[in-house]
């Protein structure tokens, strides 16, 4: 969209990065299934690999249908550009990849979903790369865990699985006062609950898959930057502020500024890494974006109502929803989520570990999958499934203990999704 009216989010979610398609007048954003672009001459071509000229190569590292995805969520998200890749787990990995090296450490929240834990505690030190893991509500323990070697902190807006809610001023405040950037994981919460670097995030990273698309079809990621942090102000980023070899010494923070990091993301992560989102993936995207507004204001309500219920039943031992009133964190979604708390929380069931299995297998509309976000309703066991390679005291610390399981409400009739839980908790209880 050109510059000039400041849109509102409804109308962003539809319009940001899209144009009528200049060959055919397409309305809606066309699948460019194509591997490699023609190019115009062969000075046309050396320009664009030498990063003098912006435009298309090669699929691995741009395609205009995942171009437009990335302007709409980097616009939706307040971001100066992002970087779209082939899932969450690859995001994060896109993430910290211009930042660390090896011997270098990332301080990380112990509430994050248990495949961000199991990336950040084992696979991660193949790179030589490690993680400090801290109950970010402790603000004191954040600011001890970062040292010399720490080039970011991490954290959830609102926390897989327990529905933790994240104060992200106070996070960026901490991580500014080190030099060092927040990467804040907004899949959860999306940006229409909460837009991370309005309170100080310099990096947020979504799994597209979840609540972006909205409809359990696709897997993707993407990395917004905010291009708000100074890569040049120390020696600890030294592949944004030093001389890269593979561009003839180009220094990406001097030449292209607020958008240094993003064009690393390209330039270097995915024609490296080989993260890349494909274009269908990106349609799929997008048409889910376009209702996202909508999908989310159904996906709180319908939360709200059934966590109320649920914390009021005997079979149940506490409901961890931060919308509701007894929750520690009702008053921060108050002052920061002022549009709801999400819809992705846990309970515990009275009778433990056999309690939850037996409950998972009762339930009729609820899906068991290991996904979220979807407009469908959605349980798991997190102990025995997203969470089983975590130790019990990693478990517990994340809020996935044996007797919990984790719901993503979706967007159905909360009454019909409630008679669910009262039939499944029935046959639980036995």
């Amino acid at each position: 969209m050109s510059d000039g009216p400041t849109y509102g989010f409804d109308t962003l979610q539809i319009h940001a990065g899209a144009r009528p398609d200049p060959a055919t007048g397409a309305r809606q954003t066309p699948i460019y299934q194509t591997t490699a672009y023609v190019f115009r001459d062969a000075d046309h071509a050396a320009a664009l690999f030498n990063l003098q000229e912006v435009g298309f190569i090669y699929s691995r590292l741009t395609n205009p249908t995942v171009a437009v995805l990335q302007e709409r969520i980097a616009t939706l998200e307040g971001g100066v550009g992002a970087v779209c890749c082939s899932s969450g787990h690859a995001a994060q990995i896109m993430a910290l990849f211009p930042l660390m090296g090896p011997g270098c450490n990332v301080v990380a929240s112990t509430r994050l979903y248990g495949g961000t834990v199991t990336q950040f505690s084992q696979t991660i030190k193949r790179f030589g790369w490690s993680a400090k893991f801290v109950d970010t509500d402790d603000l004191d323990a954040v600011k001890d865990a970062i040292d010399e070697n720490t080039r970011a902190v991490f954290c959830e807006s609102i926390a897989n699985p327990g529905g933790y809610v994240t104060d992200i001023r106070a996070m960026a405040d901490i991580a500014d006062a080190a030099g060092i950037p927040l990467i804040v994981d907004n899949t959860s919460a999306t940006p229409y609950l909460c837009r991370p670097i309005e309170q100080g995030a310099t990096l947020v990273v979504h799994s597209t898959t979840k609540y972006l698309t909205g409809n359990g079809t696709v897997t993707g990621g993407c990395i917004v930057d905010s291009g708000k942090f100074d890569w040049s102000a120390n020696d600890k980023f030294p592949s944004l502020s030093e001389p890269e070899a593979a561009y003839h010494g180009l220094k990406f923070h001097e030449t292209f500024g607020p958008l240094a990091f993003t064009f690393h993301g390209i330039a270097i992560g995915l024609r490296d890494l080989g993260m890349t989102m494909n274009p269908q993936a990106a349609h799929y995207t997008l048409l889910g974006i376009e209702t996202l507004s909508l999908r989310m204001q159904r996906h709180v309500e319908n939360a709200q109502k059934i966590a109320a219920w649920l914390e009021a039943d005997d079979r149940v031992d506490y409901v961890t929803y931060a919308g509701l009133p007894s929750s520690p964190y009702h008053d921060r979604v108050q002052a920061q989520y002022k549009k709801g708390a999400g819809a992705l929380f846990t309970f515990a069931v009275k009778g433990g570990y056999d309690a939850c299995v037996r409950l998972v297998n009762s339930l009729e509309i609820f899906s068991h999958v290991a996904n979220l976000g979807d407009a469908r309703s959605l349980i798991i066991h997190s102990a025995s499934t997203t969470h089983r390679q975590l130790t019990p005291e990693q478990q517990e610390a994340a809020g996935a203990g044996p007797n919990v399981v984790r719901l993503s409400i979706g967007i159905e009739d909360a009454d019909d999704l409630i008679a669910d839980l009262d039939q499944a908790l029935a046959k639980a209880s036995v």
